[in-house]
Order: C-alpha cells, then sequence, then structure tokens
C-alpha cells in the first residue's frame, strides 16, 4: 500500500475542514424560524393567576 506525502494530508485535511465549515454555515443560515404575526399576536388570552394561599 503506498504511503501519501504529509503535503497531501495537509490539503485533505484543510478540503475537508473547508467544506464542512461551508456545510455548517449553509445550515445555519438555511433555518427560517416560523415568526407568528401581529394578529395572532392579539389573539393570545393571557390567564391571571392569583394564588390562593
Amino acid at each position: 500500500m503506498p504511503q501519501m506525502a504529509p503535503i497531501s494530508w495537509l490539503i485533505l485535511f484543510i478540503i475537508f475542514s473547508f467544506s464542512f465549515i461551508l456545510f455548517s454555515i449553509l445550515n445555519y443560515y438555511s433555518y427560517l424560524p416560523f415568526s407568528p404575526k401581529s394578529i395572532n399576536l392579539k389573539t393570545i388570552k393571557l390567564n391571571s393567576m392569583n394564588w390562593k394561599w
């Protein structure tokens, strides 16, 4: 089995690291959280919590 030169390992490491960072950044920014509309915020009923001690 032929051995790889150290510069090849370095290039492989750089390529895989770059692809992992790029993949992580794309996954992070592709997520769009659900933002409720202002109409929905007005319809929320608040239950007052009156504690009876």
